[in-house]
């Protein structure tokens, strides 16, 4: 199916589970697709209804020329609202870009009207290039001018070739991935449209959304990669600090960027349990006598 945005731009969403479950909403993260959410979707479907969407120009959903925070908050409110009844209520994750688009979103009535909590992966909220350790060298500007010139390159990933792979596992993931992670990734990266990769790339390099924070009142819980080298755990930290209702941080060893991929498992729990603690009870439908 798809979702119509604020600015009509069509949205890719699928939905999978029974149609009466808990309802869970995934949104991915910068170069991703659905197609990152694959863990989650197959072990949560059986028992909840699972929306994910892909953002814009990534996966099936067209390119468009409206790329910022406020597009990526109007998509989501599209999403919530083309997929959930009334006063229905869903957990949204957010990996990375999507758990920024969470942030965006977190003041807006379809937010407040239809997400009952969140857990955020491996994101930030700003000070993304400043803090990101993709390159072994020291804090200060020449990194972080060296460190937005590289994310934000235009040149084309290229074929996944076996240097293809070494680079994104040191770039987004941990050190102990398995071959079959890395290669995953590799192929949904490197799926994205170089010319996307660059336009959202400017928005990130660009983020604050520090003072979005305290809008996003509902429960939060949050994971991080503790090798995470694009969003270290020091944002975390501070989005844990400003929120609400954090419900606490997580931070798993030896783990990057990837956090729903690498810890599939892990990832997938947090999401269930919030979804049974905060979820209200959808009543059975009555059998005609």
């Amino acid at each position: 199916m798809s979702a119509r945005s604020a600015d009509g731009a069509r949205l890719h969403v699928e939905v999978h589970g029974p149609e009466r479950a808990p309802a869970v909403v995934l949104a991915h993260g910068w170069t991703c697709s659905t197609a990152f959410w694959a863990a989650q979707i197959r072990e949560l479907a059986a028992e909840h209804r699972v929306i994910a969407y892909d953002q814009r120009g990534h996966g099936r959903t067209p390119a468009s020329p409206a790329c910022s925070t406020d597009a990526l908050a109007d998509d989501l409110e599209a999403v919530l609202t083309a997929t959930l009844a009334p006063g229905e209520q869903a957990v949204v994750a957010g990996h990375s870009m999507g758990g920024m688009t969470v942030m965006a979103a977190a003041g807006r009535p379809a937010f407040r009207a239809h997400v009952a909590a969140v857990l955020l992966c491996s994101t930030g909220s700003s000070r993304l290039v400043a803090e990101s350790t993709v390159l072994p060298l020291r804090p200060g500007r020449l990194r972080s001018r060296l460190t937005g010139r590289v994310l934000g390159s235009r040149a084309p990933l290229g074929p996944i070739t076996p240097l293809a792979r070494r680079i994104l596992r040191y770039a987004t993931m941990g050190p102990a991935s398995a071959p079959d992670m890395v290669e995953a990734c590799a192929r949904i990266v490197h799926s994205c449209p170089r010319a996307v990769r660059h336009a959202w790339s400017r928005v990130l390099d660009g983020l604050d959304l520090d003072h979005g924070l305290a809008e996003l009142r509902v429960p939060v819980e949050i994971v991080v990669g503790g090798a995470d080298r694009l969003t270290p755990p020091v944002h975390a930290r501070s989005i844990a600090a400003a929120l609400p209702n954090c419900l606490g941080v997580t931070e798993l060893p030896g783990v990057g960027h990837m956090t729903p991929v690498e810890a599939p498992d892990l990832v997938t729990g947090r999401i269930r349990s919030l979804a049974a603690a905060r979820i209200p009870a959808v009543p059975a439908v009555e059998e005609s006598a």
